[in-house]
């Protein structure tokens, strides 16, 4: 079995989650990604929507986004993106 997902996801402003994980999908503008261990690198905007982990105990997290970027190599995964609840302002 493939090892666990290091995850990092950030807005501007603080981290949203960090951590292992199992899986994580998110909204790119070419369409869903679903990112799993070993999967090839990727680099890709992210449009409106949520990404979502799933820890590696089988706990899902969601983080509704209005846009960012995807990075993943050597199984690290890093999500910098704007919340979609960020009009606190």
């Amino acid at each position: 079995m493939a090892g666990p997902l290091t995850v990092d996801i950030v807005a501007p402003d603080r981290t949203l989650w960090s951590g292992t994980a199992e899986r994580v999908i998110a909204p790119s503008v070419e369409g869903e990604i679903g990112l799993l261990a070993n999967h090839e690198p990727v680099l890709s905007l992210l449009r409106a929507g949520s990404v979502r982990v799933r820890g590696e105990k089988g706990d899902w997290s969601e983080f509704p986004i209005k846009r960012g970027f995807v990075s993943f190599d050597h199984n690290i995964v890093n999500i910098v993106a704007e919340p979609a609840e960020s009009d606190e302002d």
